[in-house]
């Protein structure tokens, strides 16, 4: 993406809200239910698109890996679902 760009205008509604024009939104993935940090400096709004993990899907992840290994050796000790929970987020971050 550009460093600079040609800027747009957008409109604030009675309810606060603002469209971000559609050309934008396509460049930065930005889509319904898109969270953003937003900040004011100065005169400026600045909003950084916010990237949340899918805690429930990961969650499930970490449940799978639990199930099989149950299913494989029985009951887990609290330290080994532990275990397989710090290996799964080694790998996830």
């Amino acid at each position: 993406m550009k460093r600079y760009e040609k800027p747009d205008v957008a409109v604030l509604s009675s309810k606060g809200q603002v469209v971000i024009p559609k050309a934008i939104r396509r460049k930065l993935g930005i889509g319904p239910k898109t969270k953003f940090l937003v900040y004011g400096y100065q005169d400026a709004v600045i909003m950084k698109k916010l990237e949340v993990p899918n805690v429930a899907k990961e969650l499930e992840g970490v449940y799978k890996r639990v199930d099989v290994k149950i299913a494989k050796y029985g009951e887990l000790t609290n330290e080994e679902i532990e275990a397989i929970i710090q290996k799964h987020r080694a790998k996830t971050s």
